[in-house]
C-alpha cells in the first residue's frame, strides 16, 4: 500500500517533573525529528524537564498546568495537519509515523496504538490486551495508546475537555457520539507500568474501572479527581 505522506504530524507531548525519563523519549524522538514537528508543554515542572529538553527540543510553558490544557495549547501552537498526542514514558516503534498516516489514508479521522506495556508481569499483559481489544469492542482509546487525530476534526469537536482527568476518555466518548471509528494502528506503542506500581497493578486497575464508571454516570469529576488522587 502506497502511504500519502502530504499531511504533517504534530507530536504533542504534555510533561510535568519528568526529568527522571524524557532524555529516553528524546532519543527515541531523534527518529522522527526530521518528518514531524515536535512539541513539549511543560506544565510548570518544579525539577529540570524544561532545561533537559529545550538544549534539544522546542518546550514550551503552558499558561495552565494539566494534562489537557498542555495539550491543547500545544496544539493551538502547532502547525500540522495530523496531532499525535503522545505520554512522556512512552516509546514509538520505527514506523510509528508510517502507521499513523495509513490509519488516516483508510478513511479514519483518529486513532491510536496497541498498547503494550514495558513489563514482564502477566497481569500487564493481560491490560495491554484488554486495552487493545477496548478500541475494537467499545471505540474507546485511552492517552497511553498515542492518541492521534485530523487537525480540523480535533477542533471541530471542541478539543480536549478542560478537566483535571478523563480528558482522553471523553474525547474517545465524543468521537464515538459523533459516529466515527477510532482506528488502531499496525503497530505498538511500548508504555511504562510505572502508574500502576505505586498502589499496586490491580488496585490500581480496579480504581480506574471505578472511576471510568463514575464518570460515565455524572459524578463530579472534581470529586472523581480526589479520589484519584
Amino acid at each position: 500500500m502506497s502511504i500519502n505522506r502530504d499531511k504533517k504530524i504534530s507530536i504533542i507531548i504534555p510533561v510535568y517533573n519528568e526529568a527522571l525519563v524524557i532524555s529516553k523519549l528524546m532519543d527515541n524522538l531523534d527518529q522522527f525529528k526530521d518528518e514531524s514537528e515536535i512539541i513539549f508543554v511543560d506544565g510548570g515542572s518544579k525539577d529540570n524537564t524544561k532545561s533537559i529538553i529545550e538544549k534539544r527540543y522546542r518546550v514550551v510553558l503552558s499558561p495552565k498546568k494539566g494534562r489537557a490544557n498542555q495539550m491543547n495549547y500545544g496544539a493551538s501552537l502547532s502547525s500540522g495537519d495530523i496531532l499525535f498526542f503522545l505520554h512522556a514514558d512512552s516509546h514509538l516503534s520505527p514506523h510509528a509515523l508510517e502507521r499513523i498516516h495509513e490509519v488516516i489514508e483508510k478513511g479514519h479521522k483518529a486513532g491510536c496504538f496497541k498498547i503494550q506495556f514495558d513489563s514482564k508481569s502477566l497481569l500487564m499483559k493481560v491490560c495491554g490486551f484488554m486495552s487493545n481489544l477496548r478500541v475494537w469492542l467499545r471505540n474507546i482509546a485511552f492517552g497511553d495508546q498515542g492518541i492521534f487525530i485530523l487537525r480540523d476534526y480535533f477542533y471541530e469537536l471542541g478539543g480536549f475537555r478542560e478537566i483535571p482527568l478523563m480528558e482522553d476518555y471523553q474525547l474517545s466518548m465524543d468521537i464515538k457520539a459523533d459516529g466515527e471509528k477510532i482506528g488502531l494502528a499496525r503497530a505498538k506503542i511500548r508504555t511504562s507500568e510505572r502508574r500502576f506500581l505505586a498502589n499496586g497493578r490491580l488496585k490500581t486497575m480496579a480504581r480506574m474501572q471505578r472511576l471510568q464508571y463514575m464518570y460515565r454516570k455524572g459524578v463530579d469529576i472534581e470529586v472523581i479527581a480526589k479520589l484519584y488522587k
